[in-house]
């Protein structure tokens, strides 16, 4: 399928020589899933055909036939505040040559601000863009992500592409789900601080559905993001409240560019979400660049050379030996009562008897975490496990969360504490 790069200020006329794929399209590769997956995949994908259809023949001059398309895709979605405005324009031609979305008709009061015309305009660029595009989605994302037994799914924000991939386990890695087109932060990506309006990037873990009664703002339900998370907390980033979020119910989706921070999906979209989330604990990458898309390095070595690194950890720690032990914390290491220096006095100070201890760990989860926003270019895994110390005065079993990054051609543990 050719395809042309489309202007950036979207007019009406679609480039003559761009090959469209018809408005009910089957063939738009999706990947294999399931039948009740593949229905509901074709609905979204029904919604956006019949909006470039509707250009299409508007570009052809042929504006009858674009506003029955126009008024089949408000059927479909009666809250679609860009079809209403196409269907808007449609009906003021009458006749003259459309000239771009939302353009002033002199005899009419203006009935949509500027503003959220060029909204309305980046929202049709990025959805037409995301059609017409002849790369599918990644099949298998180049992300290490080892998950344990709780989770099922996995998450990936692209900013950029201002969509949403879903991911699910299987006994061969990573298999594509479904996407979906999101809103992020008026801003942009890389949150800062509080009020920035802008869309953190990094790994998050979303919690289950928040269960009290919400403004309409948030649609059919919100999912709480872990920002900040704990590199997020020692780089001194502020803000709360980042989630995934619907659209208010008079409104099908909202800009690309246009919430507070967090990540909006229409209504549709996240109730077909719910069920992937509904465990809480589902793994979010929120990235602003495409190399999670092209494998470049072997996950699968990543894996096995950490494992062993964790395992040669508990063992040091298990021996008591804790000069071999403090080898395995990295020099830049945080943790919530301080720095690498607190750290090592407090365990030379309580492993000096030497007493036994016994350490296992299980249901390891790793993920590493997105390059745009690792510190100065450092490889950085997030590491996830279960577990269980136990001494002659103390028992304890808890979910423990560490940062390893690659450092010196090793890898060292960059932050610990509870998960």
């Amino acid at each position: 399928m050719l395809h042309k790069k489309l202007s950036k200020t979207i007019k009406y006329c679609l480039i003559a020589s761009c090959a469209l794929l018809p408005w009910n399209a089957t063939a738009i590769n999706h990947g294999n899933l399931a039948k009740k997956d593949m229905v509901r995949q074709l609905g979204r994908s029904l919604i956006d055909s019949l909006l470039v259809k509707s250009l299409q023949e508007i570009s052809q001059g042929n504006t009858k036939q674009a506003l029955n398309t126009v008024d089949q895709l408000i059927k479909q979605v009666p809250n679609f505040k860009l079809a209403h405005l196409i269907r808007g324009d449609l009906l003021s031609s009458q006749g003259q040559a459309l000239k771009a979305f939302g353009s002033p008709n002199p005899d009419a009061a203006p009935t949509v601000s500027q503003e959220k015309i060029e909204g309305l305009r980046e929202e049709a660029r990025t959805r037409i863009e995301h059609y017409l595009s002849n790369e599918p989605p990644p099949e298998t994302p180049n992300l290490l992500a080892k998950m344990d037994d709780s989770q099922n799914y996995l998450i990936v924000v692209d900013t950029q592409k201002s969509r949403l991939f879903l991911y699910k386990k299987t006994e061969q890695g990573l298999k594509y789900t479904a996407d979906y087109y999101v809103t992020i932060g008026k801003n942009g990506a890389g949150k800062n601080i509080e009020g920035d309006k802008r869309t953190p990037i990094g790994l998050y873990f979303a919690g289950a559905k928040l269960k009290q009664s919400l403004d309409d703002i948030y649609g059919d339900g919100a999912y709480p993001l872990n920002y900040p998370n704990e590199i997020d907390q020692h780089q001194n980033k502020t803000g709360k409240g980042i989630w995934l979020h619907g659209t208010p119910h008079d409104t099908y989706s909202r800009p690309p560019r246009a919430s507070d921070g967090c990540v909006v999906l229409s209504n549709p979209d996240l109730n077909a979400l719910a069920p992937f989330l509904e465990r809480g604990n589902t793994p979010v990458f929120i990235v602003n660049d495409e190399d999670w898309q092209n494998a470049k390095t072997s996950q699968g070595d990543i894996e096995t050379s950490l494992m062993s690194e964790i395992e040669t950890w508990r063992k040091d720690w298990a021996s008591q030996n804790t000069d071999a032990y403090l080898r395995h914390y990295s020099k830049q290491f945080f943790y919530s009562d301080g720095n690498l220096q607190r750290w090592a006095d407090y365990k030379r100070s309580i492993q000096a008897n030497k007493s036994k201890v016994s350490v296992d760990i299980g249901d390891v989860s790793m993920f590493s975490y997105p390059s745009s926003a690792e510190s100065e270019g450092q490889k950085i895994v997030v590491v996830n496990f279960e577990q269980d110390f136990k001494s002659s005065t103390l028992q304890n079993k808890m979910r423990k969360r560490q940062y390893w990054v690659y450092e010196n051609k090793q890898w060292r543990i960059l932050y610990e504490g509870a998960a």
